[in-house]
């Protein structure tokens, strides 16, 4: 039986030496931002056979230009993209801070190593940078994952204060070359392996669903602190950690288990600076329903570490789990 990774103090970790994964990293930036107007057309032809699926999403979905099966209208707007200075400023940032990707293929290739043993018939995609005019970090298609390295410059960044308006601080100054793998890593496991179900679900389903890609996350992810697999700052986790049973006696005391009513619930799993119902001067750390359903996963495992991340992921009664966790807010 394939067996959970094992979370106390430490992970111990499976042998996963043996599992071939081979993962290169292919720079769609680069070719993009080298292209010479004269080289569309050619280019454009050659990308639709080379990047099947990634090329023709990242020009409908993410730039938003329009099909490249119209040669000559990607060529008359390509040329106009490509000589932006706003596009030519963004490339060089991207190719100043990633004049390789050694070091990400090196993690991401760990990673997957981790989750072929975890999940041993998932396909391995390709992964595919790209700038992206900071419309997306991560963006999972039919076989690729595409990184937006645009959105990962480092917290100081030139780019992001004009952003501010659209992305806010406390989304940006995740935008470093750290959250690279995590942030892959957290698409393939909610858009690939584990896509969250519709329909109206509870509190407790969120928390449970949200618990367990984190402890995922804990399983394919070596030497990642745990501030970056949930996107906390050091100062939040911290606060998460010394307030995590009055957090759960609020949740019980408020009746929030059980309610559906998303508009009321979902501030407990979004993006925010902080929870505003809780703590003082905005010092509380925000998605408390995520961090308390990785809290109630990680100790249900523990309890039943004979069972396989691919049996959690199957076990879809979040009262059964929260139950066998014997979760009291420690």
């Amino acid at each position: 039986m394939i067996s959970a990774c094992q979370r106390s103090a430490t992970i111990s970790r499976p042998n996963v030496s043996a599992i071939q994964v081979n993962v290169k990293i292919e720079r769609f930036d680069q070719e993009l931002a080298a292209t010479r107007p004269q080289d569309i057309l050619e280019n454009n032809r050659v990308w639709q056979a080379e990047y099947t699926y990634f090329y023709p999403d990242y020009m409908t979905k993410i730039l938003e230009i329009g099909s490249p099966k119209d040669s000559l209208y990607v060529q008359h707007v390509l040329t106009q993209v490509l000589q932006k200075k706003d596009f030519q400023d963004l490339s060089a940032a991207v190719a100043k801070v990633y004049p390789d990707m050694d070091k990400y293929e090196a993690a991401l290739e760990r990673a997957m190593q981790y989750v072929k043993y975890h999940f041993p018939e998932y396909v391995v995609p390709r992964f595919i940078t790209f700038v992206g005019g900071f419309a997306v970090q991560t963006s999972v298609g039919n076989d690729y994952v595409g990184i937006g390295l645009d959105m990962f410059l480092g917290a100081d960044s030139e780019f992001y204060p004009a952003l501010i308006k659209s992305i806010p601080r406390y989304i940006s100054r995740r935008f470093t070359p750290d959250n690279i793998v995590p942030r892959v890593l957290e698409a393939i496991l909610r858009e690939d392996i584990y896509p969250q179900q519709h329909g109206d679900v509870n509190t407790l389903a969120h928390m449970i669903y949200n618990g367990k890609i984190l402890y995922a996350m804990d399983c394919v992810l070596e030497d990642v602190p745990d501030e970056n697999k949930i996107g906390y700052t050091e100062a939040q986790l911290k606060w998460a950690k010394r307030y995590q049973a009055d957090v759960w006696a609020w949740f019980i005391q408020e009746n929030l288990l059980y309610n559906t009513d998303y508009l009321r619930i979902q501030k407990y799993f979004t993006e925010a600076p902080f929870t505003p119902e809780l703590g003082e001067n905005n010092e509380s750390a925000p998605k408390l329903g995520s961090y308390i359903g990785w809290m109630i996963v990680r100790k249900y495992m523990e309890k039943h570490p004979e069972m396989s991340l691919q049996a959690l992921f199957a076990h879809e009664d979040a009262q059964e789990i929260l139950e066998g966790s014997k979760f009291k807010g420690k």
